[in-house]
């Protein structure tokens, strides 16, 4: 091994100490809950774009925000968690911070490990933590359920960037239709979830996220509109691609390389469909409502919260495969003044519910957790 070899192999184990009590040292200074610390979860996807939306707001409400990068060194600040996953699965890091975390997901009892831990850490722990976020009115039961204290949960919904999810027009569905080779008559339906376990192929489904639910419903919709297609993005969506071949459905499997891709490819849609057993939000339910196109979605997570059947969604109850296909096909033999008007519906309830408008229930959140404005 060369000199410079050795000398790495020496560096190496003690840069990440001694990084720490760098900043350590040079953050002394800060008058203590000065500054607010945002963590994603280093997925590059949905997770940090929350993450970097809630520290945009924050900044807009006068709020001192360091870096990301950070989070793990700082002492004597606020700390903010955009996954329960990124904090409560271990031991909580808290160095004399105060902690808060967005609870998104995840009833106890389900055979899934990590959700018991995360109940269970929040109900032993909940004194350590002086802030949780929860995205809906079923997490908002469960999260007081641990016994934590009422005035520390917060329910804010997940936001939608307005600017970026623009309603669709005619012109701009035909430019998306285009850009991703679908066909320009066919009935698109679209899921942009996540339904299968781990990063990979995704052949294993995630039962919370309803795959198999959903794969009922375009079967028997097929029946109805014969010239169904459906438009998958994301990672891991084996097990609905699969399923899609065994039935004879056509579909567009795309991996988009931003947030920005996915909100031109809502605009290649038809309908949107949400067939979930178990949500915090997801944030299809809102980015399909900016974008004007109709959503039928299960009751569920957010949904339950702001859809509103018949107005702005068609809403069914859990694993009503045959509801979602009725509604899919309701809305493929709608006039046009009917599906205009709950565009119009669905885009009033996204400006509501935007990043921006909610920032007076953040401002709440964050008073007494960090140091606001002047205060």
């Amino acid at each position: 091994m060369t000199l410079q070899g050795r000398l790495q192999e020496i560096v190496r184990p003690v840069a990440g100490p001694v990084r720490r009590r760098a900043i350590r040292w040079r953050t002394q200074s800060w008058p203590p809950f000065s500054r607010l610390f945002v963590a994603g979860d280093a997925g590059g996807w949905a997770i940090d774009d929350d993450a970097d939306q809630i520290a945009r707001v924050a900044r807009q409400l006068g709020v001192q925000v360091g870096s990301e990068r950070w989070v793990s060194s700082v002492r004597n600040q606020a700390v903010f968690y955009a996954s329960q996953f990124s904090l409560i699965g271990g031991d909580f890091e808290r160095d004399e911070n105060r902690l808060g975390v967005t609870y998104l997901h995840g009833r106890p009892g389900q055979g899934r490990p990590e959700f018991d831990a995360c109940y269970e850490n929040v109900r032993a722990r909940h004194e350590e933590l002086s802030r949780v976020q929860v995205s809906c009115r079923a997490m908002e039961e469960l999260v007081l359920g641990t016994g934590i204290a009422a005035e520390k949960v917060h329910r804010i919904p997940i936001g939608v960037d307005l600017p970026r999810f623009s309603l669709r027009d005619g012109a701009s569905r035909l430019v998306a239709r285009r850009a991703l080779d679908l066909p320009e008559s066919a009935f698109v339906v679209g899921s942009f979830q996540k339904d299968g376990v781990g990063w990979g192929d995704g052949l294993e489904p995630k039962l919370i996220k309803g795959p198999d639910v959903l794969l009922d419903a375009l079967e028997r919709l097929h029946r109805r509109v014969p010239e169904l297609w459906v438009l998958l993005t994301g990672p891991a969506r084996g097990y609905v691609k699969a399923g899609l071949e065994r039935i004879g459905v056509p579909y567009r499997h795309v991996l988009l390389p931003d947030r920005d891709s996915v909100a031109e490819a809502y605009r290649a849609l038809d309908v949107c469909f949400v067939a979930s057993r178990e949500e915090g939000g997801p944030k299809a339910v809102l980015e399909a409502m900016a974008t004007g196109v109709p959503l039928v979605t299960t009751r569920v997570g957010q949904a339950a919260d702001l859809a509103r059947h018949g107005e702005n969604a068609f809403v069914v109850e859990l694993e009503d495969a045959e509801g979602l296909a009725e509604w899919g096909a309701h809305v493929a033999e709608a006039p046009e003044a009917e599906l205009s008007a709950l565009a119009g519906e669905e885009r009033r309830t996204a400006e509501a519910t935007s990043y921006d408008a909610l920032r007076p229930r953040w401002l709440v959140l964050l008073r007494g957790f960090v140091a606001v404005g002047d205060g």
